[in-house]
C-alpha cells in the first residue's frame, strides 16, 4: 500500500505543496518501502522550516529538523517537531547518523551547495537515502526566486553531477510539475509576474516566518490536485523529460 499524503496543515491543502508531497512519497516508497521500518529509522529534515513536511517524513522514521532561520522554529516546535537551528553546510551531527536526509527546496538557498551535499553524505549511514527537490532551469528565474532568496535553479544533469561529485550515487531523478510546465514557463518567460507575497527575506516582522503560498482559488485548486495526483502516479513508473522542478533520490 502506498504511503498516504496526509492533510493536517493548511499547506497540505494547497495544490502545489500537495503535488510535491505526493511525488516525494512515491520516491521514498520506491527507495525505502511504504511505511516500512519507520520507527527504526532516523530522518533529518534539512531546512525543515516550520515543520511543514515532518508529519509526512515521519512515515519513514523518527524526524529531526534543522533550519538556519530562527523564525519558523517556534512554529515547528508547537507542531511537535524536534528542531535545531543550524547551517546545512556545517551540520551538528556525527558521521553516519541518519537513514534518510530530506533536502526539500533548500539547497538552492545556500551559497555553498557542494558543502551541503558533502555534509548530507557525511551524516548519512551506509546505503542511506538523500531525497532532494529543487527548482529547474535558470531561464525560469522570476520574482518568486527573489522573494525566496534563491541562489540558483538547476538542470537534472547539473544536479546529478554535483551529487556524484559529493560521493553520492543517484538512483532516480526526474523533472516534476510536467503537465503545468508550458503554462508556468510561458507566464514567467513572456511576462514578469509579481505575486506580492510576504517573505521573511524581505520583511523583518517576526510573524513572517516563511514565504506566503500563492493562493489558488476554487475550483482551480481542486482541479490541480487531480493533475498533480496523475503526475505522481506516472512519476512512480517513469521520469519526465522537463518540468518546473526536479526530484532526485541518491544513496551513499
Amino acid at each position: 500500500m502506498a504511503t498516504p499524503a496526509l492533510t493536517v496543515l493548511e499547506e497540505d491543502r494547497h495544490a502545489w505543496f500537495a503535488g510535491r508531497t505526493r511525488a516525494i512519497l512515491k520516491y521514498l516508497d520506491a527507495e525505502l518501502g511504504s511505511n516500512g521500518g519507520g520507527q527504526a529509522r532516523k530522518v533529518l529534515d534539512l531546512g525543515g522550516g516550520a515543520g511543514n513536511m515532518a508529519h509526512h517524513l515521519a512515515h519513514y522514521g523518527e524526524v529531526t529538523s534543522i533550519d538556519y532561520n530562527p523564525r519558523p522554529i517556534p512554529i515547528a516546535q508547537r507542531r511537535g517537531v524536534t528542531v535545531l537551528q543550524g547551517s546545512g553546510d556545517r551540520l551538528p551531527f556525527p558521521d553516519a547518523s541518519f537513514d534518510l536526509v530530506a533536502l526539500l527546496d533548500t539547497v538552492e538557498h545556500i551559497p555553498d551547495e557542494l558543502g551541503v551535499f558533502a555534509e548530507c553524505a557525511r551524516v548519512l549511514k551506509l546505503d542511506g537515502v538523500l531525497l532532494v527537490t529543487v527548482p529547474a532551469y535558470m531561464w525560469l528565474w522570476s520574482y518568486n526566486d527573489e522573494i525566496n532568496a534563491h541562489e540558483r535553479r538547476y538542470t537534472a544533469d547539473e544536479l546529478r553531477l554535483k551529487l556524484e561529485l559529493s560521493g553520492l550515487h543517484v538512483s532516480r531523478i526526474s523533472y516534476n510539475n510536467f503537465f503545468l510546465f508550458p503554462a508556468v514557463a510561458g507566464v514567467r518567460f513572456l511576462r514578469p509576474y509579481n505575486p506580492g507575497l510576504k517573505s521573511p527575506h524581505l520583511d523583518a516582522a517576526e510573524e513572517v516566518y516563511q514565504v506566503d503560498m500563492e493562493p489558488i482559488p476554487e475550483p482551480v485548486n481542486s482541479v490541480l490536485h487531480g493533475v498533480y495526483w496523475l503526475e505522481a502516479e506516472i512519476l512512480e513508473r517513469m521520469s519526465f523529460p522537463f518540468g518546473n522542478s526536479i526530484i532526485c533520490a541518491a544513496r551513499k
